[in-house]
């Protein structure tokens, strides 16, 4: 299985990107997990920060791989415990599914975007700044695999 995760934002500080690689040092190899970084789209004073995502939405959809499934990190999406994100990981895998996480930036994903993935997803009702999604998510994905494969790391 492949897991790419797809993020909006360039140059993380350092804690991120150790955050991150402690994480992906843990997960199995055979994930095939990379990380396609895309940059953040500025605008200007003059417009609504609304083209700014669609700028963004664009340059992430020609990066996706369309045979995979998509998941888009969104406040707007379902909710889901770590038990239950371990279940659908291992359906997914059964499926032979490549999966792609995708992060939005500080101004989050359009809707058009949403409604063109195939599961949209929300880590918590609180908001948490993009970058750290990052590190979240991985660590999610890590705590998800440990669950599936008995590691004492979960504990209910």
């Amino acid at each position: 299985m492949k897991v790419t995760i797809i993020a909006v934002g360039t140059k993380m500080d350092r804690w991120i990107e150790d955050g991150c690689q402690n994480y992906i040092n843990r997960l199995p190899k055979k994930w095939e997990l990379r990380i396609i970084e895309i940059v953040q789209k500025n605008y200007q004073s003059n417009q609504s920060s609304k083209r700014a995502i669609e700028l963004e939405c664009e340059t992430i959809v020609k990066k996706i791989d369309r045979s995979s499934y998509v998941v888009a990190l969104d406040s707007r999406g379902e909710s889901l415990t770590s038990r239950f994100l371990s279940k659908r990981i291992s359906r997914w895998q059964m499926e032979g599914l490549n999966l792609t996480f995708v992060i939005g930036g500080p101004d989050g994903l359009s809707k058009e975007f949403l409604n063109e993935c195939d599961f949209v997803w929300s880590m918590s009702d609180l908001t948490f700044p993009h970058p750290l999604v990052r590190v979240i998510l991985l660590e999610q994905l890590y705590r998800a695999w440990t669950i599936t494969t008995n590691h004492p790391y979960h504990r209910s």
